[in-house]
């Protein structure tokens, strides 16, 4: 699908408010809202636009600690990634999975209410994982960016 000027612009508008309305963004844009429509319609068909999402606090909840983890898995184990990755999907505390190329294999970011929260998650689920040859927590002291947004 070949994305023109009009489309990028809708996608911006997008990125920064996905609940602005078709009549909104057609005024901010300079087209119809018809037009407008199909070609959020035509963004979301092509995969472009692949959903709606809401955004949750997570400290507005409680969870004050967030720790990123960099794993590497002994790989002389048959399927070391995949009976690694099926068993950190199941922990619910676990908010991403991402594998790497480089010294570390896995990074994956886990959120805990306190450090006594943290800690009974990292010795009852994060250690009991299959496969780990070794394993560095990085905690989050500010964020200071963060953002889905692409740049277009």
């Amino acid at each position: 699908m070949r994305v023109d000027a009009t489309d990028r612009h809708i996608l911006r508008l997008l990125q920064e408010d996905a609940d602005r309305s078709t009549a909104d963004l057609a005024v901010s844009v300079g087209i119809s809202p018809g037009a407008c429509w199909r070609r959020i319609e035509k963004l979301e068909s092509a995969g472009v636009i692949t959903g709606h999402t809401v955004e949750i606090d997570p400290r507005a909840l409680g969870f004050e600690i967030q720790v990123f983890l960099r794993i590497t898995l002994d790989k002389t184990a048959p399927n070391a990634f995949d009976s690694f990755i099926r068993a950190a999907r199941a922990i619910p505390n676990v908010q991403s999975i991402e594998t790497l190329l480089g010294r570390v294999d896995i990074r994956m970011d886990v959120i805990a209410r306190d450090l006594a929260h943290y800690q009974q998650i990292y010795q009852e689920q994060i250690l009991a994982l299959p496969n780990i040859a070794d394993i560095e927590a990085l905690m989050l002291v500010s964020e200071l960016k963060n953002t889905e947004a692409l740049a277009i």
